[in-house]
């Protein structure tokens, strides 16, 4: 066999062998690596290099290396599903870099992490200041994770008592130009429905390179000419307009009766109706 030829054979091999015992590993190994993993990775990297070019020893050689150690992985992998104190030996524990706005200068020193990486690793997390950081800890992983102080974190409806609906999943309907009809039928909608809203929006599906319909029925376009501008849709805006007019209306029609009946009628609806686009404003206002 010519030598070319048996490169090409050794790696292809190595490769299959690889992406078969990667896979067996588990999507970890190509998340966040702890040292182990680290160290692991590299080495099977070496072992597949070296059985890809090494032609002047056997082939097979090289697949047993690599078993083994994908093995010796996968069995440390287990030990550490079942034993915390293994855990925390292979992979170590987090450490606390920031607490109460006080950096932890012993701590920066066993990580051997300097105060200019601390500050880097901060401002990742968009924060600029180490004095609003009620607890920072660094991962096993490198990962540092910045918890802020009460009165520096952002305000959110469940700050304000306000209640919000969960947000519904959006659907991808068209990709590259094309419909694709399950997720629209996901939504309970059909490609009717889809040409009349595209001809509001005046673009074509050929034209559409992304488009997605969130849980209220709005659809989004991205269009491959990105010098067109696509208006943005009105349906929750229409709505919340709607909804004041009616309780508009409401309050005219208290305000014009003599019939106190009426009157009150009109009085209550309005006030349901009013606290209705209390609640619902959160929503259609995104």
């Amino acid at each position: 066999m010519p030598l070319w030829l048996e490169i090409v054979v050794r790696t292809l091999v190595s490769v299959v062998v690889l992406f078969f015992l990667t896979r067996m590993l588990g999507k970890r190994q190509v998340s966040q690596l702890s040292l182990f993993e680290y160290i692991t990775g590299i080495t099977i990297g070496s072992i597949a290099a070296y059985i890809s070019l090494d032609v002047d020893t056997d082939w097979y050689l090289g697949i047993i290396a690599l078993v083994v150690w994908v093995l010796v992985s996968y069995g440390i992998e287990v030990l550490q599903l079942k034993s915390k104190r293994a855990r925390a030996w292979i992979d170590s524990k987090s450490t606390v870099l920031i607490k109460d706005g006080k950096i932890l200068e012993d701590n920066l020193k066993k990580e051997k992490l300097t105060n200019e990486e601390l500050l880097e690793q901060l401002r990742k997390k968009n924060v600029f200041k180490a004095a609003e950081v009620e607890f920072a800890v660094i991962e096993p992983s490198g990962e540092v994770n910045v918890l802020l102080k009460s009165e520096y974190q952002p305000i959110t409806p469940s700050h304000l008592g306000i209640k919000v609906a969960p947000e519904p999943e959006s659907q991808a309907v068209i990709l590259d130009g094309r419909v694709m009809d399950e997720p629209l039928s996901t939504l309970g909608l059909n490609r009717a429905w889809l040409d009349t809203e595209l001809e509001k929006l005046g673009v074509s599906i050929d034209n559409v390179f992304l488009g997605q319909v969130d849980g209220y029925g709005q659809l989004y376009v991205d269009l491959y000419d990105d010098q067109l501008q696509v208006p943005e849709p009105q349906e929750k805006a229409s709505l919340l307009a709607q909804l004041k007019k009616c309780e508009a209306d409401l309050e005219m029609f208290a305000l014009s009766t003599e019939n106190t009946e009426a009157k009150q009628m009109y009085t209550d609806c309005s006030n349901q109706l009013i606290q209705v686009i209390h609640d619902v404003r959160p929503i259609l206002s995104q």
